[in-house]
């Protein structure tokens, strides 16, 4: 006989938990399924234990820079792994215990450990129980893509979540990937001590930020010693012995070079392949991501998806929001909707890249009449004080409304300084609510009505 509830709710990943509390605080009997890690991606394998190995990694670094600002440090600078694992594992621990306890300590909440899969628009089978309700909402998330290059089944490669595991250091690690997760990855283990090798595709790493962004990340990885390859566009691998031979080159005969490690980070895929969403009727894109309207409806009526796994957004932020949009329009009578958000995230090497709204390039297709405002953080006393001068800060503003249209912030404080651009962008307010602001001094901040002093026409 199948157990009935008002909602049941499949994936706990950032959005997943919230929800659960929305409803049940609503009065609604609520059923959640999570198959593996309580917390999802962003928890376990993704935000918090990554940005605790590149704040490890960032020590490292400092530590031998010691000498810049005038500390001496005697003896080698030694980094223990097994270390920097049990740190980060601890980190997610308490995160992984805080979700877990929370739901299972949830009033009007069933929580259930397995596999779920619909059954139809209002069931779901998890292990030997059959679960019915009027509203389902799908948070399955993502994971990474596992490309089809010749010789990946003969070696053990690494994705962002088996590196988790990882508390050795690589003697050569080769990331095949030069966008957001793979530049992590690299400048990390080689702040570690890693030998690094990037294997990019196209002509450009990140090749959706602006050339200038592009080019400036390449020259930050590249001075510390990373080595970064574009127009990798035949990868290949091979065992030989203890080491994996790589072939990036597509001519005839190319040279194979020896690593001792692989880490794809090509993309990630929704965990949508076995979710039974054929069974309920669910439509999926051409790339396996279910279609949703701008209030996360599906085109089965009572069936919803958020996060990762609908296309419209892959950062843990975006997942949040999309919990935000779905109770608004659930309970509050409030007709938020996804096309309402600015879409703002950051590349955590270091220094950091915050971005908000369109690039240069997409403002330039766009046709909008523009200004361009662009510092270099050689000017900002807040990064020569750190010795942190490498790079700049650029703003796209429509010269007739005056509003901003995007912004790249690459350099100290970064993921930071961006939100003082994107609150005002919320606001629909022109930028010189920001130019003519007081900011205080010394800061990478107070910069920024400077920058928007010096405006230029977009040529």
């Amino acid at each position: 006989m199948a157990k009935k509830f008002d909602a049941i709710i499949i994936g706990t990943g950032q959005s997943g938990p919230s929800l659960a509390q929305r409803m049940t605080r609503e009065g609604m009997k609520t059923a959640i399924i999570e198959r593996k890690l309580f917390g999802g991606t962003c928890v376990n394998v993704g935000c918090i234990p990554t940005k605790a190995l590149v704040a490890s990694a960032r020590a490292a670094h400092m530590a031998r820079r010691g000498g810049d600002f005038g500390v001496t440090i005697d003896g080698a600078i030694k980094v223990d792994m097994k270390q920097v694992r049990a740190r980060k594992d601890a980190i997610v621990k308490h995160s992984n215990s805080g979700v877990t306890n929370w739901l299972k300590n949830m009033d009007n909440l069933t929580v259930f450990e397995g596999h779920g899969r619909l059954e139809s628009p209002n069931s779901v089978r998890v292990n030997g129980d059959l679960l019915e309700a009027e509203k389902i909402v799908l948070n399955v998330g993502g994971r990474a893509i596992v490309p089809d290059m010749p010789g990946v089944n003969d070696i053990q490669y690494l994705t962002n979540s088996n590196m988790m595991e990882v508390d050795f250091l690589p003697d050569h690690l080769v990331v095949v990937g030069g966008s957001y997760i793979g530049l992590e990855f690299a400048q990390m283990y080689r702040r570690f001590g890693s030998k690094v090798t990037v294997l990019q595709r196209g002509p450009r790493i990140i090749a959706r930020e602006d050339e200038d962004v592009s080019e400036s990340v390449k020259e930050i990885l590249e001075g510390e010693g990373v080595d970064v390859r574009v127009n990798s566009e035949c990868v290949s691998f091979e065992r030989r012995g203890a080491d994996i031979a790589v072939t990036a080159d597509c001519a005839p005969g190319a040279e194979a070079f020896a690593c001792s490690h692989v880490l794809l980070a090509v993309g990630r895929q929704p965990n949508t392949h076995d979710l039974g969403l054929d069974a309920a009727g669910v439509e999926t894109d051409k790339r396996g991501f279910v279609v949703v309207d701008d209030q996360l409806r599906t085109n089965v009526p009572g069936i919803w998806a958020m996060g990762d796994m609908n296309g419209r957004g892959a950062f843990t932020h975006t997942s949040y929001n999309d919990y935000e949009i779905l109770a608004a329009n659930m309970f509050d009578s409030d007709p938020r909707a996804v096309s309402d958000r600015i879409m703002t995230y950051g590349l955590f090497i270091d220094p950091l890249l915050g971005r908000v709204g369109m690039t240069e390039r997409q403002v330039r297709a766009s046709g909008h009449d523009a200004l361009i405002g662009k510092m270099m953080m050689t000017r900002v006393g807040r990064a020569r004080e750190r010795s942190e001068t490498q790079e700049f800060m650029k703003i796209l503003i429509d010269a007739k409304s005056e509003r901003i249209l995007g912004a790249s912030i690459l350099g100290i404080g970064g993921d930071e300084i961006i939100h003082s651009i994107l609150d005002v962008m919320y606001a629909d307010a022109p930028y010189t609510v920001i130019q003519r602001a007081m900011h205080i001094h010394p800061t990478v901040t107070e910069l920024v009505p400077t920058m928007l002093g010096d405006l230029k026409p977009l040529e």
